[in-house]
C-alpha cells in the first residue's frame, strides 16, 4: 500500500470515528457517518440496512439515490430481498465483496421507474462484530464496477467501526429504556396496592391489572392467565385500547410454552405465533399472530408454585428486550402479591360473614328466642286457667301473649333489615333515616355533599350507622339522633350523635370495647378508614368514621 493511500486510510477512520461519536442517536448517526463516509472515500451513492433476527429489514440511511430507486417513496428500497442480503441472511458474507450487479438497481431498470445515473454495482460489507450481526452498508460510484482490495479493507474497517457504534447505541437504549421501565413500575406498583374489597375481589385485580399496565407501560399487548390443575385461564387481556375478560381455558397440551413458564425462574421468550393461542375470538386471533416479540414471567408469590403467568408482545421482533423482560418479572411479582391481598380479603370476608352470623344467633337467642320462650310457657299457663274456669286471669295472660308476639315480630323484623338493607339504593342518609324510626327514632338526616359511594363503602357504613342507632335505641335514654354525611379532605365523613345519657368508657379505656364498638372500629380500619367516638355522661355520645374518598364523582355542597 503507498503512503498516500496508507494516509488515505487513515484520514477516513479518523473522520469516521470522529462522526460516530457525535451522537447517541442510531438513525441521524448513521445517516450523518454514510455520508461522512463518501465524501472521504470520493464515493457517490449508498445505503444501509439493519437487519432483524427474524431477517426483517429496514434501510435506515440512504444518499445520493438515483431517481430510479427514489420512485413510490423508495418502496424498491423497503420491498423484497437481494443478492446481498441474500448472501447476508444464508451466512455467505462474512466480509466486504464486490457485487458484480445490483439487484434493485436491475429491477428499476426492468420496472421502468426512472433515471439510474450510470449506478450498476456497488460493494456489500457486512456490519457485524464476532458472531454478532447488524447489517450490511452497499457503497457505490457511477461506472464502478469493482474495488480493489484495499478498497475492500479500508471499508471493512469502517464496518467494524459502524458495527461497534451499533452495539454501543443498542446497549445504550437498553440501559434508558430499563431506567425508564421501572421508573413507571414504580406509578403501577402504587396504584396496585390500592385495597381491593368485595365479594370478586381478584377479578377486580384481573381487570385493574391490565388497566395499569396498559397506562403505565408501552406494551402494545398484555395478559394475564391464573393456573388452575391442568389448565391456564387468560383472565384478562389488554391489546391497544381494547380491555378483554376471555377466561380462555388453555391445557397444556394446546400450549406446552405455558407449562415451562410457570416452572421457569424469571422470564422466557416465548415463540411469537403461540400467542394466538391466547385468544377466544378470530378477530383477536388475527391480531394476535401481527405479534413479533413475545415475554412471559410466571406469577410466583413466596417462592411457592406459581399461580400464573403474565405475557407481554410486540408487533416489532425489536420491541422487546431483556430490560422489557427485568421488568416484566418485577410487574409479576407485584402481581403475585396483590393476588395474596387479594385471597386474604375473600378470606376475610369469609371470617366476617362468619361474625355477623354467629352475632344474628346471639341477638336471636337474647331476644326473639326468649321471647318465643316466654310466649311457650305463658300458652301453657292459659291452657290451665281455662281447664280452671279462671277467665279473667286467662285473658291478661292471652293479653300478654299478644304483647310479646308483637315485640318479637318488631325483633324479627329489625334483624331481617340487617340481613337485607332496604332501601340503601336511595342513599345511607335516607336508609339510616328509615332503619332508625323502625327503631322509635326521630332521625335528623343531612347531606352537606353529593357522593356516590362504592358498594365496599356504602356496605360498611350501613352496617356501621345501623349499629349505632341499636345502641341509641337501647341505651341512650333518647328518641333524637342527627345522622350526617359528607366530604372532609379526602375523606367520607359519617357523624352520628344523640342527645341522651352519654356513657361511661372504663372498658373502652383498658381496651376492652364492648363488642359493637369494635365492629364498628374494625370495619372502618378494614377499609384504610378512622372510627371515632366522644361520650360525655349526661351530654350525649357521637361516632365520626372517616373512610378513604374512593368515589366516582364528589358533587358541590349543597346549599
Amino acid at each position: 500500500m503507498t503512503d498516500d493511500l496508507h494516509v488515505q486510510e487513515l484520514t477516513t477512520l479518523k473522520a469516521i470515528a470522529e462522526t460516530l461519536n457525535q451522537s447517541n442517536d442510531l438513525s441521524y448517526m448513521l445517516d450523518t457517518v454514510l455520508g461522512r463516509l463518501l465524501e472521504v472515500t470520493g464515493l457517490s451513492f449508498g445505503w444501509i440496512f439493519l437487519v432483524e433476527s427474524n431477517h426483517e429489514y429496514e434501510c435506515v440511511a440512504d444518499r445520493n439515490l438515483p431517481p430510479a430507486l427514489l420512485y413510490g417513496e423508495k418502496k424498491l428500497m423497503q420491498c423484497g430481498s437481494c443478492w446481498c442480503l441474500d448472501r447476508y441472511q444464508d451466512g455467505r458474507l462474512k466480509n466486504a465483496v464486490n457485487i458484480l450487479s445490483c439487484k434493485r438497481l436491475v429491477n428499476a431498470r426492468a420496472a421502468n421507474t426512472g433515471d439510474t445515473c450510470g449506478f450498476t454495482h456497488h460493494a456489500t460489507v457486512p456490519l457485524r462484530i464476532g458472531d454478532r450481526k447488524f447489517g450490511v452498508l452497499n457503497v457505490g460510484a457511477p461506472g464502478k464496477e469493482h474495488f480493489t482490495g484495499e478498497e475492500l479493507a479500508l471499508l471493512q474497517a469502517v464496518a467494524f467501526q459502524i458495527g461497534v457504534a451499533v452495539e454501543r447505541m443498542r446497549l445504550h437504549e437498553t440501559e434508558q429504556r430499563r431506567a425508564e421501565l421501572f421508573s413507571r413500575l414504580g406509578g403501577f406498583s402504587r396504584s396496585l396496592t390500592i385495597a381491593l374489597s368485595g365479594e370478586d375481589a381478584r377479578g377486580q385485580l384481573n381487570m385493574r391489572a391490565m388497566q395499569l399496565i396498559g397506562a403505565h407501560f408501552d406494551w402494545p399487548f398484555a395478559a394475564l392467565l391464573e393456573r388452575s390443575g391442568e389448565y391456564s385461564f387468560v383472565r384478562s387481556l389488554h391489546y391497544g385500547d381494547t380491555l378483554l375478560t376471555p377466561n380462555t381455558r388453555i391445557s397444556i397440551a394446546e400450549a406446552p410454552w405455558l407449562d415451562q413458564t410457570i416452572r421457569a425462574h424469571g422470564h422466557q421468550r416465548i415463540e411469537s405465533a403461540h400467542a394466538s393461542v391466547l385468544s377466544g375470538s378470530t378477530e383477536q386471533h388475527a391480531r394476535l399472530l401481527t405479534l413479533q416479540s413475545v415475554i412471559a414471567a410466571p406469577v410466583t408469590f413466596g417462592g411457592t408454585a406459581a399461580c400464573g403467568i403474565v405475557v407481554i408482545g410486540h408487533h416489532k421482533s425489536s420491541g422487546l428486550n431483556h430490560a422489557d423482560g427485568a421488568v416484566l418479572e418485577a410487574v409479576a411479582e407485584h402481581i403475585a402479591i396483590a393476588m395474596e391481598n387479594a385471597r386474604l380479603e375473600e378470606v376475610r370476608l369469609d371470617l366476617a360473614r362468619l361474625e355477623e352470623r354467629n352475632r344474628l344467633a346471639r341477638d336471636l337467642h337474647d331476644s326473639v328466642s326468649q321471647m318465643l320462650f316466654s310466649i311457650s310457657m305463658t300458652a301453657k299457663g292459659v291452657e290451665s286457667l281455662l281447664e280452671g274456669q279462671n277467665l279473667d286471669t286467662a285473658k291478661n295472660a292471652v293479653k300478654d301473649m299478644q304483647a310479646l308476639s308483637r315485640d318479637a315480630l318488631k325483633e324479627m323484623r329489625a334483624l331481617i333489615v340487617q340481613l337485607r338493607p332496604a332501601g340503601v339504593e336511595r342513599g345511607i342518609v335516607t336508609a339510616l333515616a328509615e332503619y332508625g324510626t323502625r327503631l322509635g327514632l326521630q332521625v335528623n338526616g343531612q347531606m352537606t355533599c353529593t357522593v356516590t359511594l362504592t358498594h365496599t363503602a356504602e356496605e360498611a357504613l350501613w352496617r356501621i350507622g345501623q349499629e349505632a342507632l341499636n345502641n341509641v335505641s337501647k341505651h341512650a335514654g333518647t328518641s333524637k339522633v342527627d345522622v350526617t354525611l359528607g366530604v372532609q379532605s379526602d375523606d367520607i365523613l359519617l357523624t352520628i350523635t344523640d342527645f341522651g345519657r352519654g356513657m361511661k368508657r372504663r372498658g373502652a379505656a383498658a381496651g376492652q370495647e364492648s363488642f359493637g364498638l369494635s365492629n364498628m372500629r374494625e370495619r372502618a380500619e378494614m377499609l384504610g378508614g378512622r372510627f371515632r367516638l366522644h361520650s360525655k355522661t349526661g351530654k350525649g355520645t357521637s361516632i365520626e368514621v372517616m373512610l378513604p374518598l374512593s368515589v366516582e364523582r364528589r358533587g358541590r355542597p349543597e346549599k
